[in-house]
Parts: C-alpha cells; sequence; structure tokens
C-alpha cells in the first residue's frame, strides 16, 4: 500500500508563493483519497482565511480542476490535539464592539457556504469523512457533523459552549444534530453548553467509527475499504437519508442571520469573556511543555 504522497502546493502566478497557508493537501492514489489539514493561525480557529481556503480547495474539486481523481477528502487537523477551537473570537469582538453587521453576516455566510458544500459532498460522487483527533469545540464541532461520516480518536472531546458567552452556535449545529440525535437531544447539548467525549458521542450516533488515540488515520483507510466494498448501496443510502431529512441552505441562512443579530446584542461582560478564552487558548497553545489535549484546549471554556 502506498503512502499518502504530499502534493506540491499550487503557485500563486503573481507573488510565487503556496495558494494555501492555512491548508495542507495531500493525496492517496491508492484509497482516491484526499487529505486536508488545517493549521489556521494565529489561532486554530475558524479564520476567515481558513474559510477562505475551504471555498477554493472544494471550487477546485467542484470543477475538477484538481489533477487526481477523488472518491473521499478527509477533513482533518496538523496541531496536536486541537481539531478546531471554533469561530474567530478576536474578529467576532471587533465586529460586535463596531456594530459591524455586514462583516459578522459576510463571515456568517462564508461558514454556511462551505458548510453546505461539506454536507452534499460538494454535489459529486465524493464521501466528505471528517477525523477529529482533539478538540472540536463550537463552529469547530459544527463542521465535524456537517459531513458523511465522523472518525473521532477516544480522547476527542466535543461541544458548543457558546450559551456561557449568552449566544448560541448559529452555523448548524442545530440543524445537523436535530437530525442526528432529534430535536429535544440537540437544545440539550446546545443550552447546556456541555463537552462530551468521543466516546459518549459515539453512543449517541454522532460519532460514526470510534478510534483508538493515533489510530485515527488507519479508521478512516479502514472505513474506506469497508465502504468501497458496496460503495453503490453507501452512496444510494445518504441520498435517501437527505432525502428523507434534509437541511436546506436556506434553513442555514437563517439561523446564521439570528445568529448575526443576536451577537450584536450582546454585552461588554460576554465579549470580556470571550477575551480571556482567547488568551487562556493561547497561552496554553504557546506553552510547548504541555500537551494541548482535552483536558487543556477543552477545559478553557469552563474556566473563561
Amino acid at each position: 500500500m502506498k503512502l499518502a504522497q504530499q502534493i506540491v502546493p499550487q503557485l500563486h502566478p503573481d507573488v510565487h508563493r503556496p495558494l494555501y497557508r492555512e491548508l495542507e493537501i495531500q493525496y492517496d492514489e491508492d484509497y482516491r483519497l484526499a487529505w486536508y489539514y488545517m493549521n489556521a493561525r494565529p489561532r486554530p480557529c475558524c479564520t476567515p482565511e481558513l474559510i477562505s481556503e475551504f471555498q477554493q480547495w472544494y471550487d477546485e474539486l467542484i470543477s475538477s480542476s484538481y489533477p487526481h481523481d477523488v472518491r473521499y477528502i478527509v477533513l482533518a487537523s496538523k496541531v496536536p490535539g486541537v481539531f478546531n477551537l471554533g469561530g474567530d473570537l478576536n474578529l467576532f469582538i471587533e465586529l460586535i464592539r463596531n456594530g459591524d453587521r455586514e462583516g459578522l453576516m459576510h463571515y456568517a455566510i462564508s461558514c454556511i457556504d462551505t458548510l453546505y458544500l461539506h454536507y452534499t459532498h460538494l454535489g459529486k460522487d465524493i464521501t466528505t469523512i471528517t477525523l477529529v483527533q482533539g478538540d472540536a469545540l463550537g463552529g469547530g464541532m459544527e463542521y465535524a457533523i456537517s459531513g458523511d461520516v465522523l472518525i473521532a480518536e477516544r480522547s476527542a472531546k466535543m461541544g458548543m459552549p457558546e450559551i456561557l458567552f449568552d449566544l448560541f452556535p448559529g452555523m448548524g449545529a442545530y440543524s445537523f444534530l436535530s437530525r442526528k440525535v432529534g430535536a429535544v437531544r440537540a437544545e440539550q447539548m446546545i443550552l447546556g453548553g456541555c463537552l462530551y467525549s468521543a466516546e459518549e458521542l459515539h453512543e449517541m450516533g454522532i460519532v460514526n467509527v470510534l478510534a483508538e488515540d493515533g489510530q485515527g488515520e488507519q479508521a478512516v483507510l479502514d472505513y474506506i475499504h469497508k465502504e468501497e466494498r458496496a460503495r453503490n448501496g453507501y452512496r444510494s443510502f445518504r441520498q435517501a437519508r437527505q432525502y428523507c431529512n434534509p437541511v436546506s441552505y436556506e434553513e442555514l441562512q437563517n439561523i446564521t442571520t439570528a445568529w448575526v443579530d443576536a451577537a450584536l446584542r450582546l454585552e461588554d461582560k460576554s465579549l470580556r469573556m470571550m477575551e480571556r478564552l482567547v488568551t487562556r487558548q493561547s497561552a496554553r497553545l504557546n506553552r510547548s511543555q504541555e500537551p494541548v489535549g482535552h483536558k487543556g484546549m477543552a477545559a478553557s471554556w469552563s474556566k473563561a
């Protein structure tokens, strides 16, 4: 079996730099599998640049300009112990304090544009897989649950603690969770603001495959091998599932509009809580000797 080979980044024709700064793309020819690893800066969250690069990457696949035959794409992270910390809180604070509704709306719409493409497998014969190794918080969890298959390592933690800031996760959390676990459980998860282990989420049916720590990549390959044996059946079933209980783009758009309006009503107390969280997370990320796992980043939410 060939190992995943690194694709040389495309160069921008004007400035001769890699097209992607916060994504790293790898391709495995044997599995017809493209991995795209997040590495957002300065914090591993949903920065505007990361979201823009998602869109560019998806556009490549949709237009067939990517130079490989792709049947599977896997969203993962290059940051040890962290999948994604969610929305760009520094940006939120700035836009909210400036009363910049247009800026907030632009950010939110760009998020649901990419989430919806992920959910609809880019309108192509592609299976979208998410591999969570570490913490997936807020918008990070929304991305994680929007694909066809969610694989998580046992030590991963996921949750949506936005209610602690007097807000709610507005880029797909309720839409996707209510389809997976029902409206009542989805409401409990969102309004409770709790963090859940990968094992708990597997028992709920949110995590499809529970992998041992360090075995996430192999679990992805094992899943693909399983699906390939009955690919027509898997693909057809996913179509039937989305026909039965679809998430529409209009639904996501309406909810995210409500989120923008709610964000602009936040008081300074909530914004100061966001600032403290950013400070705590940044400090942990900068401590090279301290692991950034579920005992670190995820715990920062409850201490903010």
